[in-house]
């Protein structure tokens, strides 16, 4: 890489909106429409430029104006730990600069890890997604049909949209509805979403720790027919109960995989991981950085325990996550939460039979509206210059 000083640095708030309001999960209210973001832009004294989220504020980023990005890479070409506060506008201007898109900077060429997902030039990366818009919006209704029938038309509307994975937020006994009736109307969604989208998607379900081991067993028995890929968050985290429930599915013939690690990102999920107790490790692609996920990712792939980095609310998440993809063997699903965010250009991508195309483009492959973006800075961000 040619050096490259960092020359200006703008920070600003951005606002999009999912094409319906997400609805509630089994701890929190109505999530809502609108998606908040903080994009920040790097730019060289040549003009190059990478943005992406960062949440790193104007004293910290002080530090990085003048730097060479080049001091700021390891020798292997990732982000420096000290630098990783800015991980996302980094690896977008590293690949700016280099002319090649982020996922092979993040697995080069002659990884032999990654044979099975090599690219020809011109062609775009194919990922595995799912819909994950599947919230609890039918609290309003007092049938289970009625109920079961909304989530199961917002399924058909992601299925026309392409998706043939989706994500079901479970757990409406735990605070929003009575017990007994919270986990019927869940069981009620589960079965109409799978008559809904057909026998061949993947369909998982995410509780949020809103269940607990008892009421665990129960949904998983009584849509046993749906073949659940996964479940999510069932309980607040522990060891013991999630080996219990292993036995249990064992038992009962079932082959549910158990995923975590959206809400509490403990190190001891990843002791869990090791031990077989958790199937799915999901930290999060923002709070735990694309950098630490390429690490993370290593691990796991040397336990054979899959990933799938959640993200939701942030809208970018949808694009830089599949970048992932070809340096981790066991990387299972993009977390897709559709949104439009004006002055996020991100029509390189696209979701096509379950998976999102992921363009060769250098960087992320995602662009800003020049006008918007100055604006934003102007009216709510901030700007430093060399």
């Amino acid at each position: 890489m040619e050096k490259a000083k960092i020359a200006r640095i703008e920070s600003a708030p951005l606002i999009g909106q999912r094409p319906r309001e997400a609805g509630n999960n089994s701890r929190l209210n109505i999530h809502g429409i609108d998606v908040h973001l903080q994009v920040m832009r790097l730019t060289t004294a040549d003009g190059a430029s990478g943005f992406g989220l960062c949440f790193a504020g104007r004293e910290e980023a002080r530090q990085l104006l003048g730097r060479d990005i080049s001091h700021l890479l390891t020798d292997d070409g990732r982000i420096a730990s000290a630098a990783r506060a800015f991980d996302f506008p980094l690896w977008d201007l590293a690949g700016v600069l280099r002319g090649a898109p982020a996922y092979a900077l993040a697995a080069p060429g002659d990884a032999p890890i990654i044979e099975p997902l090599r690219v020809p030039a011109g062609q775009c990366l194919r990922v595995p997604c799912y819909d994950t818009s599947l919230y609890m919006n039918d609290l309003g209704l007092d049938s289970h049909e009625a109920g079961a029938a909304l989530i199961a038309e917002h399924a058909r509307e992601g299925y026309e949209k392409n998706h043939r994975s989706f994500k079901i937020k479970v757990g409406r006994g735990a605070r929003h509805m009575p017990l007994e009736a919270g986990t019927a109307r869940d069981i009620a969604v589960i079965k109409a979403v799978r008559a809904a989208v057909g026998p061949e998607a993947g369909i998982m379900i995410d509780a949020n720790n809103g269940y607990n081991l008892n009421i665990a067993k129960r949904v998983l028995a009584e849509t046993a027919d749906c073949k659940l890929f996964w479940l999510e968050e069932a309980f607040q985290e522990d060891p013991e109960l999630y080996e219990e429930l292993h036995r249990w599915m064992a038992s009962e013939g079932l082959s549910v995989l158990i995923a975590d690690g959206e809400g509490w990102a403990a190190t001891a999920l990843m002791d869990w991981a090791r031990e077989g107790f958790v199937d799915v490790i999901q930290y999060d692609i923002f709070s735990h950085g694309f950098s630490h996920w390429l690490d993370t990712g290593a691990q796991l792939d040397d336990w054979s325990v899959r990933a799938a980095p959640h993200h939701y609310g942030r809208h970018l998440g949808n694009y830089v996550s599949g970048h992932l993809a070809p340096a981790v063997a066991g990387f299972t699903f993009v977390e897709w939460d559709e949104t439009s965010t004006p002055g996020i250009d991100a029509s390189a991508y696209r979701v096509e039979e379950g998976h999102v195309l992921i363009p060769d483009a250098p960087g992320f492959g995602l662009a800003l509206d020049e006008a918007v973006f100055r604006a934003a800075v102007k009216e709510g961000g901030w700007e430093l210059r060399l």
